[in-house]
């Protein structure tokens, strides 16, 4: 048996906040965040991200927090899961994260178009409808007498 093998029950010191030495488990970061404990399980199980484990608890640090983060500001940016998880991929420890931080910025420009030009459909529909309800409403005070009210 090797001699370095730790057999205690007690999370190891890895699994601790490097700075603070505490750690939370997943009821209490899914609270943080607003988010459920399926999708922590879920974003686990995609590698996103990797919590140190006590027995069956989930014990998340700091470094988690961050990633989890990033998870959910990249889905709210309407990145997909699989460019978040190569974004963080390319994130080095030790060292100055040039490549991971040209990559984001990338990928961040492609996805502020795709975003701009979904605005403008948007838009546009938003327009043709607002138009098409006023035709109705002008149409259907005709038949019943009632003047034509406005929406917001």
């Amino acid at each position: 048996m090797d001699m370095n093998t730790n057999l205690s029950v007690a999370p190891e010191p890895a699994a601790l906040d490097a700075e603070t030495g505490e750690y939370e488990r997943i009821g209490e970061l899914a609270k943080q965040f607003g988010i459920t404990l399926r999708t922590l399980r879920f974003y686990e199980d995609k590698g996103l991200i990797s919590p140190k484990r006590d027995g069956v608890m989930r014990l998340y640090t700091r470094r988690d927090k961050a990633r989890l983060k990033l998870i959910l500001l990249g889905r709210k940016a309407g990145f997909s899961l699989r460019e978040v998880k190569q974004m963080l991929d390319l994130y080095e420890p030790s060292g100055s994260n040039t490549r991971q931080l040209k990559v984001t910025l990338e990928k961040s420009e492609k996805q502020l178009l795709r975003l701009e030009k979904q605005r403008a459909l948007i838009d546009d529909a938003i327009g043709e409808l607002t138009g098409a309800m006023e035709v109705v409403r002008a149409d259907l005070a005709k038949r019943t007498g009632e003047s034509p009210r406005q929406s917001n």
